[in-house]
């Protein structure tokens, strides 16, 4: 089966993106989050990217 990003319907905070990098890497969606926040705070960085990844990532089929 092909693995595919999606953006999180259930586990969204504000538009699903850093749960949905969590769930395709098996990894808590509170890392990608930090990390997202440490790049927004050097240099903002991590709004750009995640604001970037909210409008190309579909969200997931329910």
């Amino acid at each position: 089966m092909e693995k595919k990003l999606y953006r999180s319907r259930d586990k969204k905070l504000i538009c699903g993106v850093c749960a949905g990098i969590g769930e395709y890497f098996n990894i808590d969606p509170t890392v990608i989050r930090l990390a997202f926040a440490l790049f927004a705070c050097m240099g903002g960085s991590g709004v750009v990217a995640y604001l970037i990844a909210a409008v190309i990532m579909p969200p997931k089929p329910e």
